[in-house]
């Protein structure tokens, strides 16, 4: 693996906590391997059940219908095996996350179905959530993984669901106690990756154990390579910044939150927090227009979609 020397220093390194950056490391053509390990990190498979192929989707569903909601997907994948495999990042709460995720899973479980088809036929679906911030208060675990089982006596209805959960600030937490290694547990790795830009211990750690395990090396320089290309560094801090505005619309909007409590005017509040949100995405949008970038960028950039860019153009 080349060396991040004086020519690639750890600022420079894009930020895979973005969702831009996360999927040109684990869902770009030619990284199959890279998002195979992850997954396998991921889903803790006996050998002889690990996942060996895997293709990567169009991340966009198609609407059944024109009134339907756009779903549009971080990394969407299938197995060989057909499992179905969507993969979102999130570095703000937006206090959907729980009913985000259902809907998205039933998209991608529905979206299987074609004429013909027997109801048995629909293969197991996963989601996976990796997050900047605590979500789950019932535990200090990093890692929670959700199936639909009886209340009772806890057997399974069905394997087809499956949800993860991933909180890094959980994460970082063990790994200071001490209770979690990158060396022992390939998921701590994976997960590490994406703290690297920020965290010189956690990137060194990487560099050495990538010395002996050839995807982390693949997916180590894919990183040095992104973060050195100017077109793609121009859109990653487009992306960027359209992330950190959002998280800082979506904390004012907490602030105004508890102060409406404590007043007693919590009536209105969420469908202000939400319209303040999208306000600030359109805002962002206006200025990646005037700046000449192309709608179809922006609408990735922005998370709004194509049709709403021409509309403020």
């Amino acid at each position: 693996m080349s060396k991040f020397g004086e020519n690639i220093v750890m600022r420079q390194l894009i930020d895979l906590k973005v969702d831009y950056a996360f999927k040109l490391i684990f869902g770009k053509l030619g990284n199959e391997r890279i998002l195979i390990a992850f997954l396998n990190a991921t889903l803790k498979l006996p050998k002889e059940d690990q996942i060996t192929t895997v293709v990567l989707l169009n991340t966009e569903l198609n609407k059944e219908y024109k009134e339907d909601k756009k779903s549009l997907l971080d990394i969407r994948a299938v197995t060989a095996e057909g499992v179905q495999v969507n993969i979102e990042i999130q570095l703000a709460n937006q206090y959907d996350m729980e009913k985000r995720t259902l809907f998205y899973w039933a998209k991608m479980y529905t979206h299987q179905m074609h004429e013909g088809m027997a109801y048995q036929e629909l293969a197991k679906t996963i989601t996976i959530n990796i997050l900047d911030f605590n979500y789950i208060k019932q535990t200090r675990n990093y890692h929670s993984v959700f199936r639909l089982f009886e209340i009772e006596e806890c057997f399974e209805l069905t394997e087809a669901l499956e949800i993860h959960f991933m909180e890094l600030p959980k994460l970082l937490v063990k790994w200071r106690e001490r209770l979690v290694s990158p060396w022992e547990d390939a998921l701590v790795r994976w997960l590490f990756l994406l703290e690297g830009s920020d965290d010189e211990e956690i990137f060194k750690t990487l560099e050495e154990i990538a010395m002996q395990d050839p995807v982390l090396n693949q997916a180590m320089e894919e990183w040095e390579k992104s973060s050195a290309d100017p077109e793609v560094r121009e859109v990653y801090f487009a992306r960027r910044k359209a992330v950190l505005d959002e998280k800082a619309a979506i904390r004012e909007a907490e602030l105004r939150l508890l102060k409406a409590i404590k007043e007693g005017k919590e009536e209105g509040i969420k469908e202000g927090i939400k319209e303040g949100i999208r306000e600030n995405k359109l805002e962002v949008a206006k200025n990646l227009l005037n700046r000449g970038m192309d709608i179809r960028v922006i609408s990735e950039i922005v998370g709004i979609s194509e049709k709403e860019v021409r509309e403020i153009k």
